[in-house]
């Protein structure tokens, strides 16, 4: 070819196409190496382009999520064992956000904080859909108010401190008062949707927790039938404080995946407290500033933007689609109407409810049940203190029929507790304190209800009419228990149950009850 007819425009035309078609990504993919490797976090220099939370990537398999980007390194978490790094290792960049996979074959699985099961039942298969653990909680245009009930299946929950789809219900108190008891039970109580065809999916996320206790745990709710709709994902106290502080974040994610596909779910952190430890130690190893007693400062900000993704989201499809941060991977999945309700668990020392952690999760939540220690020695179980527990979206989360029979429970309980204290100084009290007192003793017992017997919310509704009404005046406080079982047989063949599951309460079924609880009453005083 004569070079003399070639022109400079075309040899620039051509040497754009070739440049174009070399793809300098796979040639020139990032790479950084590990200066320092100690307690769970490296230091990598060479990454200048990582993102905050992106999953790197070692060359033996071992992966890490960046959380400290410094002017000449960027610190990381490692997800999974120390010693299998060593300084001068080579790590690569992902491009990815740290994720897990969720799919609905998860639903009766073990599995750890990054979705890899742990039951020995083998991969986890079905339609994987890529979560990401951080996510941008839905913005106030993308919600509407909780006013859905989530039975929990005890009286003094449902009667008194009332748990809607969508809500944050914190669960605090000291070791040993029955916290998981109460979580344990709601769950078991979802049985009754998934059989009607209205599932409640249900995560419960164990983190800190000895491995034998989360063997136990998930042995019962397979006994009562609750795993077929239940995720365990466990980060125990054998994991490293990485993964103790992602497991609640994972479980977030997988409740958001029902979410986020129009429908119901329910997920558990037990606990938050051992997250908040998890995340002291990844935060001072990290050299992180410590604030308020000695915890990072921003460890509010790091409950708050996990509780703060429970929501139930408006049920117009439409409006769904364009919600906040919404992954790629459910792109034409999503459904309006899902929710995603909170059970956060925080222990306290000693009943210190103003300490830091715990106040701060109160002021997140939208309430709390106390459970009080001298109340659970006593044999009050669940051993809730109703002066300090509180509902904030309260009557809005009941049935009709519930709302009406237990809308002074909780003020007479309350009533009952601070005359209980006065009248210990007292020799003598007139007919309404007696009246008051011993209402409130029958009551007392009443809420008392065995581990893992949830009850349905009609059988409640009946007994604590009986409760609220004052019908159960003749019978001493020990036949309580007696009265409640003879009374719920009793009605066990009329219409009264179907009424009340409807959320009706009218004269009939009010007039129903009432000669039932008189025949008992009579029964038992014989």
């Amino acid at each position: 070819m004569d070079t003399e007819q070639i022109k400079p425009s075309e040899v620039s035309d051509i040497l754009l196409s070739e440049l174009q078609r070399i793809d300098l990504t796979a040639q020139f993919a990032e790479v950084g190496t590990v200066l320092q490797v100690s307690d769970g976090v490296v230091r990598i220099f060479g990454l200048r382009n990582a993102e905050a939370n992106e999953l790197l990537e070692f060359d033996n398999g071992m992966r890490a999520v960046v959380m400290n980007l410094e002017e000449d390194n960027v610190g990381a978490v490692l997800l999974g064992p120390t010693d299998r790094i060593e300084e001068g290792d080579l790590v690569r960049r992902t491009g990815r956000t740290a994720s897990i996979r969720v799919s609905e074959a998860m639903l009766g699985r073990v599995i750890d904080p990054l979705g890899e099961p742990l039951d020995g039942k083998g991969p986890i298969g079905g339609d994987l859909t890529e979560m990401p653990l951080e996510r941008k909680a839905p913005g106030v245009i993308f919600r509407q108010p909780v006013n859905q009930p989530l039975q929990t299946g005890l009286k003094a929950v449902d009667a008194m401190i009332p748990i809607g789809r969508g809500q944050r219900e914190l669960i605090i108190g000291d070791r040993q008062t029955g916290k998981t008891a109460i979580a344990i039970d709601t769950i078991i109580n979802q049985r009754r949707c998934f059989e009607a065809g209205d599932p409640i999916y249900c995560i419960y996320v164990a983190v800190g927790q000895k491995a034998s206790t989360v063997a136990a745990l998930v042995e019962t709710l397979r006994r009562h039938g609750a795993m077929d709709y239940t995720v365990v994902v466990a980060a125990t106290a054998a994991d490293s404080a990485a993964m103790q502080y992602f497991a609640p974040f994972a479980g977030t994610a997988i409740g958001e995946y029902f979410r986020d596909t129009g429908r119901h779910a329910l997920v558990v952190y037990d606990d938050l407290s051992k997250q908040a430890v998890a995340y002291r130690e990844v935060s001072l190893v990290l050299r992180r500033p410590s604030g308020r007693e000695a915890y990072p400062g921003d460890i509010f900000y790091l409950h708050s933007r996990l509780l703060e993704r429970a929501a139930k989201i408006i049920d117009q499809q439409e409006v769904a689609e364009r919600m906040n941060d919404l992954p790629e991977s459910l792109w034409g999945k999503v459904r309006g109407g899902g929710s995603l309700t909170a059970l956060p668990v925080i222990e306290t020392q000693a009943g210190d409810v103003s300490a830091y952690i715990p106040t701060n999760v109160i002021s997140i939540t939208d309430g709390q049940i106390f459970l009080d220690a001298d109340l659970f020695n006593q044999g009050n179980r669940p051993a809730i203190d109703v002066g300090i527990s509180v509902s904030r979206v309260g009557g809005n989360a009941q049935i009709k029929a519930m709302k009406r029979v237990a809308g002074t429970l909780k003020i007479d309980q309350a009533q009952y507790r601070e005359l209980e204290s006065f009248s210990k100084f007292s020799s003598d009290m007139d007919a309404v304190t007696a009246a008051v007192l011993d209402k409130g003793r029958k009551n007392t017992r009443l809420l008392v209800q065995p581990q893992y017997s949830p009850m349905p919310v009609e059988r409640q509704i009946a007994v604590l009419y009986c409760g609220t009404h004052g019908l159960m005046r003749e019978i001493p406080v020990e036949r309580v228990a007696d009265f409640e079982r003879e009374l719920l047989r009793e009605l066990e063949t009329s219409e009264v149950f179907p009424t009340l599951r409807e959320g009706v309460i009218d004269e009939a079924t009010a007039a129903a009850i009432e000669a039932a609880a008189e025949r008992v009453s009579s029964h038992l005083k014989a």
